[in-house]
Formats: C-alpha cells, structure tokens, sequence
C-alpha cells in the first residue's frame, strides 16, 4: 500500500518560487514512477511533471517546461517539484501521484495511488 502525502504549498507572489514536497512510504521496489498533477477550480487535473524513481527520467508538462524542476532524494524516500518563476495561472491544487512501472504517463489514470494535494496561490 503505498502512502504519498505533499507539503510544501502557500502563497508566493508572481515571479517568485516554491518547492514542493511529497513523501513516499509503503513501496515495495522502486520500479515506480512518481508524477505530480495540478487542478484549478473547475477545471481538469493537468499533469504537471514525472520522475522515473529509478533511473531518473523526466517529463514535463508543456506549460511548466523550462520553469518546474524535478527531482528525488531515495534517501529521505520523497520526491520534489521546484516550481519557479511563478505565475497566477500555476494557481491550483499539487498532487502528488504514483504508479508501478517505468513509464512517466501524463494521463491520471495511470495513477494508481495520490496524495490529498497541497494548494498553491500565486498573487499578481
């Protein structure tokens, strides 16, 4: 049973920066993948970035790429989401997300397991 709660959110002005943080416990290899997904109200949840825990992989969203960053530190068993240069469009609830496998997919119903999700504000 795998288990992934996020921190790490609040409210950031634009232009400015934030980390996000999600802890990962209950895996039983690391053949996984560890993705982060966003949602504003009324809208659909977006994929955001994925990680390949093992070798390292990365994708990106197309409307994050160049600004959101990332990364996991195996030892402390969590996975981050450098968020830079931010904008009020990046206002929406994080969440972090997880599936078996090695593929870094963006749809969320490869996402087997998801956190309760940490809300980011960005003020004009």
């Amino acid at each position: 049973q795998v288990q992934l709660v996020e921190s790490g959110g609040g409210l950031v002005q634009a232009g400015g920066s934030l980390r996000l943080s999600c802890a990962v416990s209950g895996r039983s290899d690391n053949h996984y993948v560890l993705g982060w997904f966003r949602q504003a109200p009324g809208k659909e949840r977006d994929f955001v970035s994925g990680i390949n825990w093992t070798d390292g992989r990365t994708n990106y969203g197309d409307s994050v790429k160049g600004r959101f960053t990332i990364s996991r530190d195996n030892a402390k068993n969590t996975v981050y989401l450098q968020m830079n240069n931010l904008t009020p469009e990046d206002t929406a609830v994080y969440y972090c997300a997880a599936r078996s496998g090695g593929i870094v997919y963006s749809a969320t119903s490869r996402y087997a397991y998801w956190g309760q999700g940490t809300q980011v504000t960005v003020s004009s």
